[in-house]
């Protein structure tokens, strides 16, 4: 049974975690504490994709495991990838007793991991903390378990209410900080999509140009064969629908997308109900007049981000 300090330990895990997003995709993020005697005696998280997991970066800080209890936010995985089974390493490590937030819903894990902990003899107390763990790692629960990317719509828009001036060509509404924001934004998700309009109208690079990180994928949805010369970089989709937009980008393993429009697309995805977060780039400029932005559709209040130039 979990106790009030089970949840400290099980909040830094989760914190932990955090911090390799965007940086281990495909993979989900994972945080790590190892406890013995009251304390924390080491910590770790999966920092980048390839890379060691969080159970073997903390114990790794350990000298000594024996007896103590291991703190994980995801079950720990029972099977050979880039790195080797860290339910393996938890039991070797003499680790008497396991929390641990949320199950794997990946097919290659789903329970295993667990299951080996336990035929050795260890402890394992499961979902503390399981709703904190499933928002943390969203994109991983979606794209396992509805077999598509978790999908993020996002728009700016002028204070009445405009995305784009009556004239057309490229025209910037959002402020140099919420600019940056969005780059950010770019670096955390898996790919980027807008619609064949935008493309010939603006030529975006879709790049985090203003942010550190890593590139997502550029997609490019041409419902009607009309483009030529997209880079080859770019995943050029031709699909009808969303529901076929979505099949294809799960295809091509991405867990995540930022739908940056234009209108139709993003109106097309709002009709559709497929989509999870909407982030809005709310700029202080009057325009007067010009294409409308989308009305803000139902979303829970914590998938709902509007930001203030």
């Amino acid at each position: 049974m979990a106790s009030a300090t089970d949840e400290l330990y099980m909040q830094r895990c989760l914190q932990l975690a955090s911090n390799g997003l965007g940086r281990v995709r495909p993979n989900p993020l994972v945080g790590c504490v190892v406890v013995k005697g009251g304390r924390i005696v080491a910590e770790g998280y999966h920092q980048r994709y390839g890379g060691s997991h969080a159970e073997r970066n903390a114990l790794s800080r350990c000298s000594d495991a024996e007896g103590a209890t291991l703190y994980v936010n995801l079950e720990p995985c029972s099977h050979f990838g880039n790195t080797p089974p860290c339910a393996d390493l938890v039991v070797e490590s003499g680790i008497r007793r396991v929390v641990c937030c949320n199950d794997d819903p990946n097919p290659l894990v789903a329970g295993r991991g667990i299951a080996k902990l336990e035929k050795s003899g260890i402890e394992v107390v499961r979902h503390l903390l399981e709703p904190d763990g499933r928002e943390l790692n969203r994109r991983f629960f979606t794209f396992m378990e509805h077999q598509r990317p978790y999908v993020i719509l996002k728009w700016a828009e002028s204070a009445d209410g405009f995305m784009a001036p009556a004239k057309p060509g490229p025209y910037w509404i959002s402020t140099p900080a919420q600019n940056r924001l969005n780059h950010r934004w770019r670096t955390e998700e898996a790919a980027i999509l807008i619609g064949s309009e935008t493309f010939l109208q603006d030529k975006p690079a879709l790049t985090p140009r203003h942010y550190l990180g890593a590139v997502p994928q550029p997609v490019v949805l041409d419902r009607r064969g009309r483009l030529s010369g997209v880079p080859s970089h770019w995943l050029h989709l031709r699909c009808q629908s969303v529901e076929e937009t979505l099949t294809a980008l799960f295809a091509a393993g991405l867990q995540s997308v930022i739908v940056e429009g234009g209108r139709r697309i993003l109106s097309a995805f709002i009709a559709s109900g497929c989509y999870d977060e909407v982030r809005v780039l709310r700029s202080p400029a009057i325009l007067g007049s010009g294409l409308p932005a989308p009305a803000v559709p139902p979303v829970p209040s914590n998938r709902l981000h509007i930001i203030n130039g």
